[in-house]
């Protein structure tokens, strides 16, 4: 399991973002039943720079708090049976690795959403993650039901990690 992480921002938090993201990598991937090794690409930038990203990936000129791009299109969430024969489409040829795709996350926001929710920002960060990797693994929560799901995931994958509102 591998993520590439590249911070574009001169903020650096008091833990350690790149255990946060392995740590509910791999989490998010247990949970899913994904049977392969995976990797994602994050990014850390600031509100401007999501703000760009929003605007030229999706048309929305505002910042948001984190963006997600799957790397795989899913008829039925984590439903990965649809890369049986299609591995050199998802797969990276030099690590082996299911590539799940890439994550755009605000650090800005990371501050400014565990203020406002009264929490840390190693938990905002996480609940970001989180929410970003089910993304790649095709769930989404546009529709009412959608989101409970998605909400319901979240709230198991974090109880798991032991990472709670009460940081």
């Amino acid at each position: 399991m591998t993520s590439y992480v590249e911070n574009e921002t001169d903020v650096i938090f008091v833990f350690d973002g790149h255990k946060v993201i392995r740590q509910v990598m791999e989490a998010v991937l247990e949970t899913e039943g994904c049977p392969y090794e995976a990797s994602i690409n994050v990014l850390l930038t600031d509100d401007d720079g999501i703000r760009e990203y929003n605007r030229r990936y999706r048309g929305i000129d505002q910042a948001t708090d984190v963006l997600s791009f799957p790397n795989i299109e899913y008829a039925i969430p984590a439903d990965f049976s649809v890369l049986e024969g299609r591995e050199a489409d998802y797969f990276d040829l030099d690590s082996g690795e299911l590539a799940l795709g890439d994550i755009i996350l605000s650090v800005d926001k990371v501050k400014e959403q565990a203020e406002k929710y009264g929490h840390s920002k190693r938990r905002e960060f996480a609940f970001l993650i989180t929410h970003s990797m089910l993304h790649l693994c095709g769930y989404d929560h546009m529709e009412e039901e959608e989101a409970s799901v998605m909400e319901e995931k979240q709230n198991y994958i974090l109880g798991q990690l032991g990472i709670t509102r009460e940081e």
